[in-house]
Formats: structure tokens, C-alpha cells, sequence
């Protein structure tokens, strides 16, 4: 399986798929003017990823540090979670919600992911400070 690595732009965030380490991270802002065109390499890579290469790693890490994103990729972003929940009743898979202490708007999103997903394990991170869900 193919690691897979975009760029950011002014509209999309950093994109880092690792299957070998099992890291997957999303830095930026995220408004592309379609985001499901956008992302739509991402889930099918994570598709792939649960089907044939999570079962191999002994822990993934989701790592998303996104100082700004509207509503359509807020919705990507919960069918990505929703993606990651279920195959966190068979794997060790940790999503890490980094924000900046004066971004408000970020922990609150985070904090609305943990309420809706209770099996998947997401941790508030202040840059080096975790804040482990319960």
C-alpha cells in the first residue's frame, strides 16, 4: 500500500498518509471549494488501509491540527471518524484533536467529536499538553 502525501494550499490542509507507521495526519485549514472531490483519495485510502494493512500495525495514529474548516468538511471529517470508530473495536487506533489554546472554535469541535463518538479514542492535544477523553 502506497503512502500518500499532499500539500497544503491557501483552501486544503497538509495531508500525510503513512501505512507503514500507521500515522495519519491533517494540518491546515480545510474550505476546498469541493470537498468531496478533495477528499475523496483520502477515504478511499483509508478504505484500503482498514481492509488490508491495519490489522498488520499495532497502533494508528490520527493526528489533525485544523486552525479552520467549514461545514462540508466538518461532515468529511465524521465520516472519516465514523470510518475509524469501527475499526477501533478490533485495532488500537487514537485520534489526537491538536489545537491552539486560544482557538476556541477547535476545541469545541473536538470536544463535539468525543460526544459523538463513544469507541474511538480522541484526545485533546494543546500543542504538547494531552487531554485524554473520557
Amino acid at each position: 500500500m502506497e503512502n500518500i502525501f499532499i500539500e497544503s494550499t491557501q483552501y486544503t490542509p497538509e495531508i500525510s498518509l503513512d501505512a507503514k507507521n500507521g500515522v495519519i495526519d491533517l494540518i491546515g485549514k480545510s474550505y476546498p471549494e469541493n470537498t468531496f472531490d478533495f477528499y475523496g483519495p483520502l477515504l478511499k485510502w483509508v478504505h484500503q488501509y482498514i481492509e488490508t494493512k491495519i490489522s498488520t500495525i499495532d497502533k494508528t495514529s490520527i493526528n489533525i491540527e485544523l486552525i479552520y474548516f467549514n461545514s462540508s468538511s466538518s461532515k468529511l471529517l465524521f465520516d472519516f471518524f465514523d470510518l475509524f470508530e469501527a475499526a477501533s473495536t478490533k485495532h488500537n487506533i487514537v485520534v489526537n484533536w491538536i489545537y491552539a489554546a486560544e482557538n476556541e472554535n477547535a476545541l469545541e469541535a473536538g470536544r463535539d467529536f468525543i460526544d459523538d463518538f463513544d469507541v474511538l479514542k480522541i484526545n485533546l492535544v494543546v500543542k504538547d499538553q494531552i487531554e485524554i477523553s473520557t
